[in-house]
């Protein structure tokens, strides 16, 4: 029977900032644009903690039953470390996914926008089919197209569009780089197992690329996300505090550029989530006093 503390650790911790930051930049865009909704904000923010939580409990179950988990190096797995039973982190997933959906119907009855029913189908679908099912497409290198588009463009978006009530475009120019920052997350993960998802059949974009060009593409999605705020400044000057987080990003980058392997990397990602926090604080609060 898995402890307390082996739960929460196998909801990742680390990777939250993927479900928070979203939210929070959607939010700072409508303050912003003077519509901000906190009930919204809120309700949109457990929308995006269930699912981020739930997708990793249903990365573990479906990891595990398959025995990608039984040699890693990572965070220990509630089903590969057989601290949980696979009906136990199968049946935590499905109770995550089915509250984010009664959280978002909330939303979708508040504004009247059915058209955000199939989206959030499509969400909680992507997260479990990730690895779950007979042809996950995580094991298929499309796991950095989903996260950018569901822990980026759609939360930024929806956030926003859920207090406001329209799509905004400038919503959608941040969450491009909110959606950068969330690919970090996975690609820094999957750079670290790399030598054992290979063999296990997962072939992740980091398992096609090879290790070296997937530590380019890691710098690429953290140096990417300042280039963007410099052209947002032709918008307002006040997105630049984004910038103040710039000096996170060095050491990671450096770590992985210089050829960090294994638990080395478990500090990187730690590191890159601390980065996303900070750059999406400040890129919220530029945002909101636009």
């Amino acid at each position: 029977m898995a402890t307390p503390g082996q739960w929460i650790a196998g909801a990742r911790p680390r990777t939250l900032p993927n479900a928070v930051v979203p939210v929070m930049v959607g939010t700072g865009v409508a303050f912003g644009l003077g519509a901000v909704g906190w009930w919204q904000a809120l309700v949109a923010l457990a929308v995006a903690l269930l699912l981020q939580i739930g997708v990793n409990y249903a990365n573990d179950y479906s990891d595990g039953v398959r025995g990608t988990d039984d040699q890693r190096v990572g965070p220990m797995r509630l089903v590969g470390s057989r601290a949980a039973t696979p009906r136990q982190v199968l049946t935590a997933a499905l109770g995550c996914f089915a509250a984010a959906a009664v959280a978002g119907l909330a939303l979708v009855i508040a504004t009247r926008a059915w058209w955000i029913l199939p989206v959030g189908a499509a969400a909680i679908a992507a997260a479990w089919f990730y690895t779950g099912g007979k042809r996950p497409y995580g094991y298929r290198a499309l796991g950095e197209l989903s996260v950018f588009v569901f822990f980026g463009v759609v939360p930024v978006v929806g956030t926003t569009f859920v207090q406001v009530e329209y799509l905004s475009g400038l919503a959608l120019a941040a969450s491009v780089p909110v959606g950068l920052l969330s690919c970090s997350m996975l690609v820094v993960n999957n750079l670290r197992d790399v030598v054992t998802d290979g063999p296990a059949g997962k072939k992740t974009l980091a398992v096609v690329l090879g290790a070296e060009r997937t530590r380019v593409l890691y710098a690429a999605c953290l140096v990417l996300p300042f280039v963007i705020v410099l052209a947002l400044v032709t918008v307002s000057p006040w997105v630049a505090l984004a910038l103040l987080a710039a000096p996170l990003a060095i050491a990671p980058i450096r770590t992985v550029l210089g050829g960090a392997v294994g638990p080395d990397l478990i500090a990187v990602l730690q590191a890159t989530g601390k980065l996303q926090m900070a750059f999406g604080l400040l890129f919220s609060i530029g945002l909101a006093l636009i």
